[in-house]
């Protein structure tokens, strides 16, 4: 594994000095600079897990073949295509949600002289993309499908941010508002399709399948990225800050968190009231009162039992997929995920 990721650093390094030469743009040095920086800063900082997924994918699905060092840069470019698209969201959201840190620093448009600039450098990290797929897919049969598939994706999750923007409007603060059906729909398309069905789906382009073919697949990760959610909102409330390299703000942010939502399913009147007047508010107090709550609720085995149920539920629609091959890559996703710490 540390191997692989050796290999996909490398690509990574080729892909961006492609960039840094790019013939439709004259770079002055000041601009290559400022383009290598914020790369660098944004795009590799992460776990890499969705990178690194489309590979693992992809062999999986060649069913353990040796694979030809131009198919391993291939899979490789197309990893790192999910990682950018990863990179300009993250870059923009933070924006949005007005984050401090990221990764465990501080995001791209909190550093001096960067400020509202991270906007251009997240069209900029979009338009990358297109560049990536353009300079090496493009003599391949599958090149147009690879287009629309990221176009397609985009817009889901940039559809799935405004839901999710829109719910949470400042000013207009109802937790009435939130439901489970709610924070499934905010999830299936803010994250679900980009992190769990995107790569697989590039793993299946590469092997000259018809992603029309595989709609239950698709539908199997948007589960799995349903239940990866979840666990995002549990560990945001009581994930240990240096393991999960951020520090929580759900609460004060007033998200359509699967714990809040859980919570008004389960509470008293009592309760309820007491929700309604702490949750969404940046006090520490106010946030260690819902936290009290969450624990009076006993959110913890509400999670767990969600949890194992949810991982059941995935265990049988996997094993009723025709293909081995494609079940090998559904339960290696899984595996990565089923009861994480960070």
């Amino acid at each position: 594994m540390a191997d692989l990721k050796s290999t996909f650093l490398k690509v990574y390094s080729d892909l961006k000095s492609e960039l840094l030469q790019d013939p439709s743009f004259e770079f002055t040095d000041d601009s290559r600079e400022w383009v290598e920086r914020m790369l660098n800063y944004n795009v590799p900082g992460g776990k890499l897990n969705r990178g690194l997924s489309v590979i693992d994918s992809y062999k999986l699905l060649k069913e353990g073949k040796e694979l030809s060092e131009e198919e391993l840069f291939l899979a490789s470019a197309l990893g790192w295509c999910v990682e950018w698209l990863q990179a300009y969201f993250l870059v923009l959201d933070d924006i949005m949600d007005n984050s401090h840190t990221r990764r465990g620093q501080p995001c791209w448009f909190r550093l001096p002289k960067v400020g509202l600039i991270a906007v251009n450098d997240g069209i900029l990290l979009r338009n990358h993309i297109g560049r990536i797929l353009r300079k090496h897919f493009r003599g391949k049969p599958y090149y147009v499908d690879l287009l629309d598939l990221f176009n397609e994706v985009e817009f889901q999750t940039a559809s799935g941010q405004m839901i999710d923007l829109i719910t949470t409007l400042e000013g207009e603060k109802d937790l009435s508002k939130y439901s489970l059906s709610k924070h499934r729909r905010i999830v299936q398309y803010k994250t679900a399709y980009y992190s769990f069905y995107l790569p697989v789906a590039c793993a299946l382009l590469m092997s000259g399948e018809n992603l029309e073919n595989h709609i239950d697949v698709k539908n199997i990760l948007v589960d799995m990225g349903i239940y990866f959610q979840v666990q995002d909102d549990y560990l945001d409330c009581f994930g240990a800050p240096e393991t999960i390299g951020k520090i929580g703000t759900d609460i004060e942010d007033f998200k359509c968190s699967w714990l809040v939502v859980k919570a008004l399913e389960v509470c008293n009147e009592d309760q309820k009231k007491a929700l309604y007047e702490n949750y969404g508010k940046p006090d520490p107090s106010n946030v260690a009162n819902v936290k009290a709550l969450y624990n009076e609720l006993n959110l913890e085995g509400v999670f767990a039992d969600f949890e194992s149920k949810s991982y059941e539920k995935l265990i049988t629609s996997i094993e009723a997929h025709p293909s081995k091959p494609v079940q090998a890559v559904l339960k290696s996703f899984l595996a990565k995920i089923y009861k994480r710490q960070k």
